[in-house]
């Protein structure tokens, strides 16, 4: 990706033009720190930029924000509004000097308000959903996303081995989540990827599930483990599940289907498979096996600027993957009221194969605690 502000919008330009539209809009998220790298946040004061396809960018920015818009080193016409004063006029001064009479837009980004502010300023605005062009452009990732993603799970396995060499028995699914949370900050972490998922026993079998309170870890149980450290802008996500004290028979047997479907995973990546392909042959291990009924996700999602992204490896998505695409790969097996188990790494394709950007051990691990 180009280090000129005027080049990446370009992408965008590209984009408007392809599409048949007029321009391309971006609002603060993921799209938006690609574009002008620099991050701002989401309120509820409208921020946007606009792209058209063969004219000058223009930009809608909050007063407060003036300042902080000068680091972009944009140099299109700005229309400001104050808190005082509403931002309908910023957004009817916007459009006139445009004149477009069609837009594309982030769908699973833009606001609702923000979309109706653009139509009580020019109510026949046609106003289109371009989230897989936009975001797509975020799909391969450059040299410096791999840097920083590297980073961030880095940064991430350090605080999962700290938080396991401190894990024992009676602790709380809240205490051992707190314990993690802080060891990704004594790591390095700008923030957290997301609000991390720590279950244990049969709290383990809820794929989204939040730490409890009120459940102590005991001999026997499976402990699940999924987060990530955000560095840079970008974002891990890693999943390891140990066994505490002792691993039984079938928690054994579990583990290690999903670890041949993990390991399958990574047998069939590379640049030019589809997404269907990877989770085809993930999720063909764990159908084939005893525990078929605890199938209850996809093989996994794109990484990077966003947790989850562009493209989504599930059946039915028959997206060509190019080399520079980052994955995760986390087949689980789940039953309900018993255990769950998920190994996730995050998987860079190359022309010729796969690259795991995770390194932490995946042999089943029983904790002595």
């Amino acid at each position: 990706m180009t280090n000129k502000l005027s080049d990446r919008l370009t992408q965008y330009a590209d984009i408007a033009a392809e599409l048949g539209v007029d321009a391309v809009a971006l609002v603060p998220g993921p799209n938006f720190a690609r574009a002008v790298i620099h991050p701002f946040m989401s309120h509820e004061r409208p921020f946007l930029l606009v792209v058209p396809a063969k004219d000058p960018p223009a930009a809608l920015v909050p007063n407060l924000e003036l300042r902080s818009w000068d680091l972009v080193g944009f140099d299109g016409p700005v229309f400001d509004w104050r808190d005082q004063d509403g931002y309908d006029a910023a957004f009817a001064a916007l459009l006139n000097h445009l004149q477009i009479g069609s837009l594309a837009v982030e769908g699973q980004v833009m606001r609702v308000f923000v979309h109706h502010a653009m139509l009580r300023a020019q109510p026949d605005l046609r106003i289109v959903d371009a989230e897989r062009e936009i975001s797509g452009l975020r799909m391969i990732k450059t040299a410096a996303d791999i840097d920083a993603l590297s980073a961030a799970i880095t940064i991430s396995e350090r605080a999962l081995a700290r938080t396991l060499d401190n894990v024992r028995l009676g602790q709380t699914e809240k205490e051992i989540e707190q314990a993690l949370i802080q060891n990704l900050f004594a790591e390095g972490a700008e923030d957290q990827s997301f609000a991390p998922i720590v279950a244990a026993g049969d709290g383990s079998a809820r794929p989204h599930a939040k730490a409890r309170a009120n459940y102590a870890v005991k001999a026997g149980d499976a402990l699940l483990l999924d987060f990530g450290a955000r560095k840079h802008g970008f974002a891990a996500d890693v999943t390891r599940t140990v066994f505490l004290d002792h691993a039984t028979d079938e928690g054994q047997a579990v583990y290690d289907t999903v670890l041949r479907a993990n390991l399958k995973g990574f047998e069939v990546t590379r640049a030019g498979v589809t997404a269907h392909q990877i989770d085809d042959a993930v999720t063909g291990v764990l159908e084939a096996s005893p525990y078929a009924d605890r199938i209850r996700t996809k093989t996994g999602h794109g990484l990077g600027r966003d947790v989850h992204e562009a493209p989504y490896i599930m059946r039915g998505n028959h997206q060509v993957l190019p080399a520079g695409t980052v994955y995760t790969n986390e087949p689980g097996l789940y039953e309900i009221d018993n255990f769950g188990v998920r190994i996730e790494d995050d998987v860079l394709i190359t022309d010729d194969g796969c690259t795991s950007l995770t390194h932490f051990p995946k042999e089943l691990t029983v904790l002595k605690c």
